[in-house]
């Protein structure tokens, strides 16, 4: 079973953003040593915790700070931009980095309405397209569009005999459905929605259709995780991200909770239920707790791999919860999740 990560670039309350990017390279450099075998990272806009616009800019840092783990998107918000831009961007990175790049891609606007307009000039950008423009954006990536459209001899550059992986991610049944009909990749992001994603991973490989690029289906499933040394602390290190949810359910938008502000903060019995709502999006406890959960969602999920996003009160005990998960699956073992 690969083990891979998810990494949002968290801003925990007493850092900056410059900080929590560099964290981010850190990270990357020290999952890479236990034997995780992809790093993606994420794209959201104006989110006071969420330090990361741009992650076609960031993959080029953290691939250049690793050698040896995929370093991917998780994803690009493609109704944003142009499809042969990003596959020029992709090109290019393939051209650094060959055989080690990833092209997640979505359609959520990665922030709140107001800033979608702005990022669309006073337009809403529309996912109506979507299906095209992945289509438009695998051809250019394959130099593979028809003979006879009009764009038929436009080039990305720089070409290469190697391709990007293409992964469309979801945690809806659409992209799970277009995936199967375009022959790509398909990750379900458990950890935004805990709710039949099961028969959405199963519908995807039971419709997919062979392509070009893949011949068998192949899919991710992303799940939110605290891994502690015993089973309290995981549930006290929770409280972070219990709170950071409850914030964006009453349409605040703040930093990540430290440890601190989020043991003392007070609250209701609505509250406390609410926090129990989300807390189904979490797998949190000791190594083997965790580890047991994983492996059972994999075979709920029929997943072929597994990726992981940790986000606490402070970026040490995130770092310690990726240590202990590694060791559990004994990542570095011949038999273990690093591919290598």
């Amino acid at each position: 079973m690969k083990l891979s990560v998810l990494d949002q670039s968290p801003i925990i309350s007493g850092h900056t953003a410059a900080q929590a990017v560099g964290e981010t390279i850190k990270l990357a450099k020290a999952v890479e040593e236990l034997g995780y075998y992809r790093y993606w990272l994420a794209e959201h806009h104006a989110l006071a915790a969420l330090a990361d616009p741009c992650p076609e800019i960031l993959v080029t840092r953290v691939a250049s700070a690793t050698s040896t783990i995929r370093v991917g998107t998780g994803g690009i918000l493609l109704p944003y931009y142009s499809p042969l831009k990003i596959a020029e961007q992709f090109r290019m990175l393939e051209a650094l980095f060959p055989q080690r790049i990833d092209l997640g891609i979505g359609r959520a606007p990665g922030g709140d309405q107001t800033t979608a307009l702005a990022m669309g000039e006073g337009r809403y950008p529309s996912a109506d397209n979507f299906p095209e423009h992945v289509q438009y954006l695998v051809a250019y990536l394959d130099d593979a569009m028809p003979a006879g459209h009009p764009f038929a001899k436009v080039k990305a550059q720089p070409m290469g005999p190697t391709s990007p992986e293409v992964w469309l991610l979801g945690s809806s049944d659409y992209s799970g459905a277009l995936a199967a009909q375009l022959g790509l990749r398909f990750a379900f992001a458990h950890f935004i929605s805990a709710d039949g994603g099961d028969g959405v991973m199963r519908n995807y490989k039971r419709r997919f259709e062979p392509s070009a690029r893949e011949s068998e289906p192949h899919a991710l499933l992303t799940v939110f995780v605290i891994c502690a040394e015993t089973d309290t602390e995981a549930q006290r290190l929770a409280a972070s991200v219990d709170l950071r949810r409850l914030n964006m359910d009453y349409g605040i938008n703040s930093v990540v909770p430290n440890q601190h502000e989020a043991e003392t903060r007070s609250y209701s019995n609505q509250e406390r239920a609410r926090i129990a709502y989300h807390r189904r999006r979490v797998v949190l406890g000791a190594p083997a707790t965790v580890k047991a959960r994983l492996l059972d969602l994999q075979v709920q999920f029929e997943a072929d791999e597994l990726m992981v996003i940790t986000i606490t009160g402070d970026y040490r005990t995130r770092f310690e919860s990726y240590r202990l998960l590694a060791a559990a699956f004994d990542l570095r073992q011949p038999d273990g999740g690093s591919g290598r």
